[in-house]
């Protein structure tokens, strides 16, 4: 009994200590001894369930100076989704801007020399100066150096500079194409695209055209065994070159294609001769026409003659036709490939075999082409 007294007591203090958080509402009737062992079994309860909440959670530090330290939650990712890590420029790069003159596939002439120009943007980090240059990378050179000065003064990262280089075509027909890139200083190559292995190019393309001495007699110098001719003449004139849109030849025919028609001076032996502007001559072309005399000219009797004049070179005849009023006429079809690849001025010649009596000699559509 005195071993529970003490018990009792000690429960007693217990719960006197504690009757701010755990004593009953004042509503509450404590009283016998089962309902005060009730309620001190009750209050030990929950001063164990305290105690066990706090040595759940995190202690707090001392931090210097006498302030509580809290726990430090953790660092959160701020990184935004997709954001792509920005790289440094490379030293060397370029882009391409325009052509400013020749775009892709410009038709030229065969032997025809042309300036090319592009734009270029310095997309590098680095200042371009006199010691980059623009060199020849692969495809058909056309005559270029192999290396260039590419500026004389400096571009700058993000300016733009025009460069310009020239070429001399083939002279034969096809498409040609020159493929560029950049040097730097220490004779590293680079040029276009995100790697700086991709070329800017100039690309030209050369077809046969033909030449038709009929649409262009005027721009030749006409003379005859008198002095120089007036084009186009009269043929009332002591030799005349005048064109004639629809010829009838001697077999009657009449052509629906122009011709003209050369008459000698009066004489003996005399000519008619036409010297043209030159013409650069590329394989596979051809001087085509049908030569012979008019329908009426009765007493004609003419020799038929084609030369050429090379630059810096003499007169050098290639073939020659003789034509009298026979009912019939020459076609031709002269292949020029000794000629390809050089510049020359055709002469078309007609002369009198003795007497000139009638020599109404025609040409008939006189051309080049392939």
């Amino acid at each position: 009994m005195k071993k529970n007294l003490v018990i009792l007591s000690i429960l007693a203090v217990l719960v006197i200590l504690l009757s701010s958080c755990n004593l009953p509402r004042p509503t509450e009737q404590v009283s016998g001894p089962d309902q005060l062992n009730t309620f001190a079994a009750q209050t030990v309860i929950a001063l164990s369930t305290t105690v066990a909440n706090a040595k759940t959670q995190a202690p707090a530090t001392q931090a210097p100076g006498g302030l509580i330290a809290t726990a430090t939650p953790p660092a959160v990712n701020t990184a935004v989704p997709g954001t792509a890590t920005s790289q440094p420029l490379p030293c060397d790069r370029v882009e391409f801007v325009r052509d400013v003159n020749y775009p892709d596939d410009t038709a030229v002439e065969s032997g025809q020399t042309f300036t090319k120009t592009w734009e270029l943007k310095n997309t590098g980090s680095c200042t371009w100066n006199s010691n980059y240059a623009i060199v020849f990378d692969t495809g058909e050179s056309m005559g270029v150096a192999p290396a260039t000065q590419l500026t004389s003064g400096s571009v700058a990262p993000g300016q733009i500079v025009q460069v310009s280089l020239s070429f001399t075509v083939p002279n034969k027909v096809g498409t040609f194409q020159a493929n560029f890139k950049l040097r730097n200083a220490a004779g590293v190559i680079f040029g276009l695209g995100s790697d700086g292995s991709k070329a800017f190019w100039v690309k030209v393309k050369v077809s046969a055209s033909a030449y038709n001495f009929v649409d262009n007699f005027c721009k030749a110098e006409w003379r005859s065994t008198n002095g120089n001719l007036t084009c186009p003449g009269q043929t009332s004139d002591n030799g005349f070159v005048v064109k004639v849109d629809e010829p009838t030849m001697e077999t009657g025919a009449k052509e629906n294609e122009a011709a003209l028609w050369t008459n000698p001076p009066s004489g003996t032996d005399t000519e008619i001769r036409a010297t043209f502007p030159a013409l650069s001559i590329t394989s596979g072309m051809y001087f085509k026409s049908i030569v012979g005399c008019l329908s009426g000219a009765n007493n004609c009797n003419v020799k038929f003659i084609l030369a050429y004049i090379p630059e810096g070179g003499s007169e050098t005849k290639l073939a020659e036709w003789s034509e009298t009023y026979d009912n019939n006429f020459t076609r031709v079809n002269l292949d020029l490939s000794t000629l390809a690849g050089k510049k020359v001025q055709f002469v078309l010649i007609v002369k009198s075999n003795g007497e000139s009596n009638q020599d109404q000699a025609f040409w008939l559509q006189p051309r080049i082409e392939p």
